[in-house]
């Protein structure tokens, strides 16, 4: 299936975005929404097994 060039860039920034946000909530201490986690292929699971936040 070709799914065209605007809809690659577009799921790029917001794979991209994804991971900005999880970041930001971790390095602000905060547990990332899943939804976060999963986009840029982050297991959410074992976000839990670290413990800190």
């Amino acid at each position: 299936m070709d799914r065209g060039l605007f809809f690659v860039i577009g799921d790029f920034f917001n794979t991209f975005g994804s991971a900005a946000a999880a970041s930001r909530a971790a390095k602000a201490g905060r547990k990332p929404p899943p939804s976060d986690l999963e986009k840029p292929g982050i297991d959410p699971s074992a976000l839990d097994k670290i413990g800190r936040f």
